[in-house]
């Protein structure tokens, strides 16, 4: 992608429940693509995918509730809020079902969204996120959110924890980041992905990601009791990075074949040489969901 002009880009709000969603919007014309970030994340996730979709079409990412620059919009949480607000950004945009994009907890909002606004979506990206995940061994489904939220911070490891810290700088905020596996080599797209997920002023800085609304979103991702697989109501393709949250090769977040398991129907594919992080902010992975997208399989 390196070369290509920058596409147009411009910050934008959509009114929702108690107040208004930050959206970024790259493009001027052409389909209208709908992308939804991970669990302690923001719209700034899909630049790359975006710079290289933009060209033709217009990508639509939110800063979900509790994030970035909707950070200030209140809970409640959960897939079905952020199903809502989604939504609401769809008819914001669109005149009619659009592709809905979602990487990592972004694909349990995705499908959520497809589940309860079937008429919203034409299809579904989900780009290693959106099937239920196994809990982290010795974790017990039956004991409450405090074990939940140790699940989840097990899964994404140190840069969870960054949600309760304040930071004295921005170098030491990168440096968090910097000592991350998944960012060895440094991304293309990592410089405008932390800048942004910082609130506040030195030497009292903190993560535009809320805490609480961490916690209570991780609660929907994980296969619990009583869980069984349900089909989506509309196509979709689930792009599969093979390394995992640490860059592990033996370690992805979803072995082969659980997407299709839980999600039966879904169609399945690898995106090679990625992690969960550089899937969508490398330039490799990005270029490989962008042309997902637009070539619709």
């Amino acid at each position: 992608m390196g070369g290509k002009s920058e596409v147009a880009f411009r910050l934008e709000s959509v009114p929702v429940r108690g107040g208004e969603l930050r959206v970024g919007v790259w493009g001027e014309s052409g389909p209208v693509v709908v992308a939804v970030h991970g669990i302690t994340s923001s719209h700034v996730a899909w630049t790359l995918v975006a710079q290289e979709l933009g060209r033709d079409h217009r990508l639509v990412a939110v800063d979900l509730r509790g994030r970035g620059g909707s950070r200030e919009l209140p809970g409640p949480y959960g897939m079905a809020e952020h199903a809502a607000d989604v939504a609401a950004v769809i008819r914001a945009y669109a005149d009619g079902p659009v592709p809905l994009a979602g990487h990592s907890m972004g694909g349990f909002v995705a499908a959520e969204t497809a589940r309860r606004y079937p008429e919203l979506v034409e299809r579904l990206i989900l780009v290693d996120g959106g099937a239920p995940l196994t809990l982290p061994p010795g974790v017990d489904p039956a004991a409450g959110p405090e074990v939940l939220e140790k699940a989840i911070a097990d899964t994404v490891g140190a840069v969870f924890a960054r949600l309760d810290m304040t930071f004295p700088s921005r170098a030491e905020h990168a440096a968090l980041w910097r000592a991350h596996p998944s960012f060895d080599p440094w991304p293309e797209g990592a410089d405008a992905y932390i800048a942004y997920d910082l609130v506040g002023q030195e030497p009292e800085l903190r993560s535009a990601c809320r805490m609480e609304a961490a916690v209570r979103d991780g609660q929907d991702l994980y296969a619990l009791p009583g869980m069984s697989p349900a089909a989506l109501p509309r196509p979709a393709l689930f792009l599969r990075a093979p390394r995992g949250m640490f860059n592990q090769p033996d370690a992805p977040l979803y072995t082969p074949g659980r997407a299709a398991e839980w999600l039966p129907g879904t169609v399945e594919r690898d995106i090679p040489d990625v992690n969960h992080y550089t899937i969508t902010i490398g330039g490799a992975g990005a270029a490989a969901v962008a042309a997902a997208i637009r070539d619709g399989a």
